[in-house]
């Protein structure tokens, strides 16, 4: 009798596997009662540690929005959401073996990319450039042959910086670095020549930086850099639950408020990022 119950129980157990396994993010989130989002410290104003060691900037301030909207769509009287703090080398891993559930940083979307997570909508359109010293007198990439410039590790800006070079037969040197204060430290000290990031993300580390009246952007980018968040590969329903929020926001104008607070002393959206709100504000 007692293996006959043993048996019976394995039996249901091995059923219920398969559906426990299929389950997507939006049961875990409803049966959880929580979402765990992931940042990037270091990546102002997008996403970095605010006064209060809570993350902070744009990108956060989007997956806000997110967790309001997808705790409206399931209907839950309260949604917690939990915050995980990933690096730019580990954040994708972070979103494919479900440590978090969505990646709110400054990830550019690309096809590679794609092969191991989705994307939400775009919710920013940046280009890469790079932040010289003023000394090297350098004002487009052509410029920087014979010099080092520094550059994260891994990132798609690494990757278009060298492919960029090598096209244009410039014949720099390439430092690379594990995150922007390294990456700036190296500028300030004089031990290289520029480094290479997303124009707005340069433009608030010059702002920050005591050597800021001594360092200036490039005329030029070299790179166009679409920005989404990550999320786990394959599951419709919680990609669709993310994008409907973020419509939602473009839709009733209410990125402008995001915008202002983060983005603000940057002047107005320009004319791609306000058409790329235009153009993703999709009706329900």
């Amino acid at each position: 009798m007692k293996k006959r119950i043993l048996l019976v129980l394995a039996l249901g157990l091995f059923h219920a596997l398969p559906a426990l396994a299929q389950a997507g993010v939006l049961e875990r989130i409803r049966a959880s009662g929580a979402i765990t989002l992931g940042y990037l410290d270091g990546a102002a104003p997008f996403s970095f540690v605010g006064e209060k060691r809570e993350p902070q900037g744009y990108s956060v301030a989007l997956c806000r929005e997110i967790a309001a909207g997808i705790r409206e769509q399931l209907k839950l009287a309260k949604l917690d959401t939990r915050w995980v703090q990933l690096t730019i080398q580990n954040r994708l891993e972070a979103v494919r073996t479900g440590r978090v559930d969505i990646e709110c940083s400054t990830t550019t979307w690309t096809l590679s990319r794609q092969a191991v997570v989705d994307f939400s909508l775009i919710t920013f359109v940046d280009g890469g450039s790079i932040l010289a010293r003023k000394a090297a007198g350098a004002a487009r990439l052509a410029d920087f042959g014979g010099k080092r410039v520094a550059v994260i590790t891994g990132t798609t800006t690494e990757r278009v910086l060298r492919e960029g070079l090598a096209q244009r037969r410039i014949k720099a040197e390439v430092v690379t670095v594990r995150d922007r204060p390294e990456g700036l430290k190296l500028l300030e000290a004089g031990k290289v020549d520029g480094f290479a990031s997303d124009r707005t993300t340069l433009i608030a580390l010059a702002a920050g930086s005591k050597a800021g009246a001594d360092l200036r952007l490039l005329d030029e980018d070299f790179s166009v850099e679409p920005y989404a968040f990550a999320l786990p590969r394959g599951d419709a329903d919680f990609r669709l639950a993310v994008n409907r929020a973020l419509a939602r926001v473009y839709r009733t104008g209410g990125i402008q408020a995001v915008y202002d607070r983060w983005l603000g002393e940057l002047g107005p959206p320009s004319l791609l990022l306000s058409a790329m709100y235009f153009m993703q504000s999709l009706a329900e």
